[in-house]
């Protein structure tokens, strides 16, 4: 099994092999000399360096109190999630899941070995509590799966311990920058390696500023495509918001090659994008059943003791626990299934020689503002044909059809806002207050058919549906809420549309 670690921590050259008097630095009252670990560790990655490119490490290391796997994740700078599964031969399947939607079909190779001598310190409180590490260490570093040959250098490693307050690491850094010991230039060991041995494939510098409208269209489709995968891995680990997050990334693709048609050609993009709609829905089985839950539990705490009968909350707790281990089931097999893999390979085919129209050499201003014009002529049409019906399903309906296309509006200037600056992102702003709206009155739909469905099962195994009558009637009175507030938010963001 594996376990994850929070590592926080900086690293500095080392010109002389020496670490400075750290006393008194952010509360550190005792350096503490715990002597010399060999370490030896081997690092994975595609014969194209795809983990690389991703700031993802991989490595199998020997030696130390840690031996085993590494898989580490970027979480801000200085800042890194470490997935540690117990030493093997082989990349363990825990690890190797992580990162499937980065090497899908090709195989992980050694591509450096790094052995380290770590002079150890422990720098401590006055109590003897541990406030972080400080290591020396020397490194011999030797390039495996390219010609490049070896390299050697000592640098000065800080990480804070667990519950320690980070404020630490920037006294000492004053500390060593006071002895001039200066950050080192490379994130992590593996690219410091790769840097000195050299034969590692050249990284491409900051993207190129973009000129015509494809050029825009584009940037944010890559900038999407990328946020899928990195957002692959927190949805595997079930952290907050993952799968939400990558649901999103799925529906701005698409409504990316649906609202700007006149860039891209839409009979090469509809396979990728019916690939889309497919993983999207995919997500939403998991996120559509945790805001409802959500939702439901807090409308249930919500009530009087008085209206509270029978056995609710159990049986709430009981629909949400089981709907979630199952569908989650069901997602983690989606991520492993050759489906999905082979839609992110359609992807890449299709950035790599993108489908452009004669437009999309066109200037952006004119091509992207023609677009947004489009998406809220059709919203217009929708959002008025609902307004006209009387209360009911076929309201409730017309209204979750306007949602869909109000999100795809506010994507589209979200797209648009590095072109048209300002009217977009003003537009992508009432735009989503408008979904908003919309999705308030959609998620009191789906409330009161999950009710009459806990209701109803109440009632045959002999309790009262009195409370679920309570909830229901309560999401009804949302619902017209959200109605007659919508002409009103509908005005505001009509008049945010150019044209």
């Amino acid at each position: 099994m594996a376990d994850v670690k929070r590592e926080i921590e900086r690293k500095y050259e080392a010109t002389d092999g020496e670490l400075p008097g750290l006393v008194g630095a952010g509360g550190v009252a005792e350096v503490v000399d715990r002597g010399v670990v060999e370490l030896d560790a081997t690092y994975y990655d595609t014969a194209d360096e795809r983990l690389g490119a991703a700031s993802l490490t991989l490595r199998r290391r020997t030696g130390g109190s840690d031996a085993g796997w590494h898989l580490k994740f970027p979480v801000a700078p200085g800042v890194r999630d470490e997935i540690r599964a117990p030493l093997a031969d082989t990349v363990p399947e825990e690890i190797a899941a992580l990162v499937r939607s980065r090497v899908r079909g090709a195989e992980l190779v050694p591509v450096v070995r790094l052995r380290s001598a770590r002079d150890v310190r422990h720098l401590v409180d006055a109590d003897g509590a541990l406030l972080a590490e400080a290591s020396v260490d020397t490194v011999t570093a030797e390039r495996l799966n390219r010609a490049g040959g070896t390299a050697r250098w000592t640098e000065i490693e800080v990480e804070l311990a667990d519950g320690a307050d980070p404020a630490l690491l920037d006294a000492v850094e004053e500390r060593l920058g006071a002895a001039g010991v200066r950050p080192s230039k490379a994130s992590s060991k593996v690219a410091e390696a790769l840097r000195r041995t050299g034969g590692s494939r050249a990284r491409s510098g900051r993207a190129a500023e973009p000129v015509t409208a494809g050029d825009h269209v584009l940037a944010h489709l890559r900038e999407q495509r990328e946020a899928i995968l990195a957002r692959d891995p927190g949805v595997r680990r079930d952290l907050p918001d993952s799968v939400h997050q990558m649901r999103v990334a799925t529906r701005r693709l698409r409504s990316a090659f649906r609202s700007f048609r006149s860039v891209l050609d839409p009979d090469a993009t509809a396979p990728v994008a019916a690939e889309l709609k497919w993983l999207a829905r995919e997500l939403g089985v998991d996120r559509d059943q945790e805001v409802l839950a959500d939702r439901l539990t807090g409308a249930l705490a919500a009530l009087p003791p008085g209206q509270v009968t029978g056995p609710v909350r159990e049986r709430l707790a009981s629909w949400a626990t089981a709907r979630h281990g199952s569908t989650r089931g069901h997602l983690l097999g989606v991520l492993d299934s050759a489906r999905y893999l082979a839609l992110l390979d359609s992807l890449d085919v299709l950035l790599a020689d993108p489908p452009l129209r004669r437009k999309a050499a066109g200037k952006p201003r004119k091509v992207l503002t023609r677009a947004l014009e489009k998406e809220g002529g059709k919203l217009s049409r929708l959002i008025e044909a609902a307004l006209e019906l009387p209360p009911g399903e076929d309201r409730d309906h017309a209204l979750h059809e306007a949602r869909k296309r109000a999100k795809r509006a506010r994507y589209a200037a979200e797209a648009a806002v590095p072109a048209l600056g300002g009217p977009a992102r003003a537009l992508a702003r009432r735009a989503k207050k408008l979904t908003s709206l919309l999705g308030e009155h959609q998620d009191s739909v789906l409330a009161r058919q999950a009710l009459r469905e806990l209701a109803a099962v109440a009632h045959a195994a002999g309790e009262s549906a009195f409370t679920y009558g309570v909830l229901y009637e309560r999401e009804e009175q949302a619902a017209r809420r959200t109605e007659a507030e919508l002409p009103g938010r509908w005005r505001k963001a009509r008049s945010a549309f150019p044209g």
